[in-house]
């Protein structure tokens, strides 16, 4: 049973919610403050987080940024707030997903599930990959296939590591699965349809965005060396190419 989190400082909205996804067969839990709600999460977890964007005290991007020094839980945000700057930070700061309010319960519901196939599919995908590996290894004596070099670049499939002119990058786990996917498909165009079904297990026309955030984020970490960064080359319109020469 998938446990959800809710932050909300409406505590009808927060009720209304919470009990809806109760009755649709989550563990959910909650709170109306946000601090409160950081320290609970911090001890317990949680698979999904549910977060208000307009809160007193902490509002939902420094919660979700805050949330973020020690977790990569799925969140999506919840607002009221139209504007596309303020939907680009909150995918900038870590968020999944950004439902405008007013919003349906059925849609926030579709919306979690979504979210949770995508973790169930890479847990899946990473699971059957360790098996492999492990069967390859006890047969070879070696790790098979768990470490992919590309000229200085190298990718520790088992450790999820990634490192370029031996030194570690550090990728959140969507921005490392995203990068590797690219790494092992390299040199032709990767549309974002592909990295959504590929990667994440489904593809939504909103997701694309998504996607865009997620590459911006791992090219800001490899901005520093020219070499590195111009491995990700962006095919206007339809995707990506990794360059491997």
């Amino acid at each position: 049973m998938a446990r959800i989190y809710m932050i909300d400082d409406d505590r009808e909205v927060l009720d209304i919610n919470m009990k809806y996804l109760q009755g649709c067969g989550y563990e959910v839990s909650g709170t109306d403050n946000p601090k409160s709600g950081l320290q609970a999460l911090k001890k317990n977890g949680a698979d999904i987080v549910i977060l208000d964007v307009m809160m007193p005290g902490m509002d939902g991007f420094e919660l979700c940024r805050q949330l973020r020094e020690f977790s990569d839980v799925p969140v999506i945000f919840l607002t009221g707030k139209s504007n596309e700057d303020d939907k680009i930070n909150a995918l900038m700061l870590g968020g999944d997903d950004y439902i405008l309010k007013p919003y349906s319960l059925k849609e926030l519901r579709v919306r979690i599930d979504v979210i949770l196939r995508r973790i169930m599919n890479i847990a899946q995908k990473d699971t059957s990959q360790k098996v492999s590996q492990t069967a390859d290894s006890s047969l070879n004596g070696r790790s098979g296939d768990s470490i992919l070099c590309i000229g200085k670049l190298k990718i520790d499939r088992i450790g999820h590591k990634v490192y370029f002119d031996g030194e570690e990058i550090i990728f959140t786990n969507r921005e490392y699965d995203v990068f590797v996917y690219m790494a092992e498909n390299p040199d032709r165009t990767i549309t974002f349809k592909e990295l959504g079904e590929k990667v994440f297990g489904t593809y939504l026309d909103s997701d694309r965005q998504g996607i865009m955030v997620i590459v911006s984020r791992f090219r800001k970490k490899m901005k520093d060396n020219i070499e590195f960064s111009n491995m990700i080359e962006t095919v206007w319109s339809k995707g990506y190419k990794f360059i491997s020469k």
